[in-house]
């Protein structure tokens, strides 16, 4: 495997956001690359981790001693530690914006969504720019492993270290992964009083990609109440290790009240935790067009997250059972829509839902796409059909 860095997609909204703010506040997962992508961009900068005790407690000392030591600012790594961070922090900032100093950067980095935009969005409003670094996007793995086939992508993920070893070391890290990082923080953040209910509850989820998110039957599987499944359903989110894709409705309201799809970050991650441990296996596996799906979904998300714009992507399903895997909307509320497959072999019948979607939004529907495993491509307005991996053209042209 390949030991360089990997080049970051984020790179470019990171340098931008300093013509306007002191404070970049960088979230996402564990292992996502939150810290060498911003050791290696700021290399100039002194590093600072708050799961080093001395460190943390050096700063809960004398706060604004801490932070004001070094006239070019610093990288604060693992912030979730000590979220009040930002309180202090905006004094600094405003101290800096009055005089019109603004020397001191500030890299603020922390893996839990919740804790730290709590505090950021009541403390540094207007302050701070707010970016996400998900794992690696197809189009970032291509850079180094162009020839990667796509059972190697879903079952690798996105992790940059689960890229750099074998397929022995995969599983390890994978199994470490969820042991020291999901495990321990959850456990950290809400009372789990019977971790293996916990740990049937997380694998049914992954056994649930790509289907409508049901707290109820969840509820019934695992043992406990339906608000603990929904309370555990908010805590991965917030960790980054799941997020919910909402069914598209023109009535906003409705939209936000009908049953979500269930995706994961990391293919890989939701692959282990299914029990697949092997290319072989997945080949045949019945969840494989579902964990396909999700990767491609995850590049979407990605591919706004990188240019930190907002993702307004849905699906759609109705009660005649017609649906299509992903809804794109412009901010004209036009909508693109995407058929996702994973077989190699072109049908035209990949088209159907998609010829239902554009009779049902007519004026507001743009253009339908399909996106497949096959090698064929005719990148067109309508119909269109293309390989997963170069679906950024068919974004480009909207």
């Amino acid at each position: 495997m390949n030991n360089q860095l990997i080049n970051r997609e984020l790179l470019d909204s990171i340098n931008n956001a300093f013509r306007y703010f002191s404070v970049l506040t960088l979230t996402g997962p564990r292992q996502s690359g939150k810290t060498t992508l911003c050791r290696k961009l700021f290399a100039d900068l002194p590093y600072y981790n708050f799961e080093d005790i001395a460190t943390l407690s050096a700063f809960q000392h004398d706060p604004k001693s801490f932070l004001t030591k070094h006239d070019e600012g610093m990288i604060i790594d693992e912030s979730q530690r000590f979220p009040d961070i930002f309180s202090y922090l905006q004094v600094i900032v405003d101290e800096q914006n009055f005089t019109g100093e603004r020397k001191r950067k500030y890299i603020v980095t922390g893996s839990s969504n919740f804790s730290l935009m709590q505090k950021a969005t009541q403390s540094m409003a207007g302050r701070t720019a707010v970016m996400t670094l998900l794992p690696l996007s197809t189009q970032e793995i291509d850079t180094m492993y162009p020839d990667a086939k796509t059972d190697t992508r879903i079952l690798r993920g996105g992790y940059p270290a689960i890229w750099k070893t074998d397929d022995e070391g995969r599983n390890f890290l994978l199994s470490n992964y969820y042991t020291t990082y999901v495990e321990r923080d959850l456990r950290s953040m809400i009372n789990i009083k019977d971790l293996t209910q916990f740990n049937t509850f997380i694998r049914l989820c992954a056994g649930r990609i790509g289907s409508e998110c049901n707290a109820s039957a969840l509820s019934v599987e695992v043992g406990v109440s339906v608000p603990t499944i929904q309370s555990w359903l908010s805590i991965l989110e917030a960790s980054y290790i799941i997020y919910r894709l909402h069914p598209y409705h023109a009535n906003i309201g409705k939209r936000l009240t009908k049953t979500p799809k269930l995706y994961f970050h990391d293919t890989g991650l939701a692959a282990w935790l299914i029990g697949i441990r092997s290319e072989e296996q997945l080949s045949v596996h019945p969840l494989r067009g579902n964990l396909f799906e999700n990767m491609v979904i995850n590049d979407f998300q990605k591919y706004y997250f990188n240019r930190a714009e907002r993702a307004d992507l849905f699906f759609y399903r109705d009660k005649g059972q017609h649906e299509a895997d992903l809804l794109q909307m412009n901010a004209d509320g036009r909508i693109h829509a995407y058929e996702i497959k994973s077989s190699m072999t072109y049908r035209n019948d990949f088209f159907d839902g998609l010829h239902y979607i554009q009779n049902l939004l007519k004026d507001n529907f743009i253009s339908g796409s399909l996106l497949y495993d096959g090698v064929q491509e005719s990148i067109q307005q309508y119909d269109s059909y293309c390989n997963y991996r170069n679906f950024p053209k068919l974004l480009r042209r909207s």
